[in-house]
C-alpha cells in the first residue's frame, strides 16, 4: 500500500469512527473544559483581553517577550514569555495579523515560574504580543517581528 493511499484510508476510518460515535467529541479542543471561544475569535488585544475578564492591558518591563527580529520561516518561530510580576496566574501570546490573534495560552501554577516557551506560525510581518494576567489585571510587552515567508498559507 502506498503511503498516500494509507493516509487517505486512515482518514476515511476516522471519519467513519467520529459519525458513529466511537471517537467522543469531547476529544476536540473546542469542547475542552476551559475553552474559551471568543479569546480564540477576539481580532485586537483589547478584544483578547475583554473575553479573558479583563478591561485594559497596560504595557510593563515586568513581562519580557523573547522573539527573532526576523523569522525566515513563519511556519516555526520559536517564542518565549516571562513574567516577574508576583501573583501571574495566566500567559498568552498573540500575534496581531495572524488568522486567529490568540496563539497561546498557559496558566501559571502558583508558587511557579511564570516562564514559558513555544513554536508559533506567523503569516506575515506583525506585531507579537506577550500578555500577563495578575489578579484581574493584565500586562503586556510588544515586538514585531518581521517573517521573510510566511506560514499561514502566505
Amino acid at each position: 500500500m502506498q503511503r498516500r493511499e494509507f493516509l487517505s484510508t486512515g482518514q476515511a476510518v476516522m471519519a467513519l469512527a467520529a459519525a458513529a460515535g466511537l471517537i467522543p467529541a469531547t476529544g476536540l479542543a473546542q469542547n475542552a473544559p476551559g475553552w474559551n471561544k471568543a479569546a480564540f475569535e477576539g481580532k485586537s488585544l483589547n478584544d483578547v483581553v475583554k473575553s479573558l475578564g479583563g478591561a485594559t492591558a497596560t504595557a510593563s518591563g515586568d513581562v519580557m517577550l523573547s522573539a527573532p527580529e526576523i523569522a525566515e520561516n513563519g511556519n516555526v518561530v520559536r517564542m518565549g514569555v516571562e513574567s516577574k510580576l508576583a501573583g501571574t496566574s495566566m500567559i498568552a501570546l498573540l500575534v496581531e495579523k495572524n488568522p486567529a490573534l490568540l496563539s497561546a495560552s498557559f496558566d501559571v501554577i502558583a508558587g511557579s515560574d511564570a516562564s514559558f516557551s513555544t513554536n508559533v506560525k506567523m503569516g506575515q510581518t506583525s506585531n507579537v504580543y506577550a500578555l500577563a494576567k495578575v489578579g484581574d489585571k493584565f500586562f503586556y510587552a510588544v515586538k514585531e517581528v518581521k517573517v521573510t515567508l510566511g506560514g499561514c498559507g502566505g
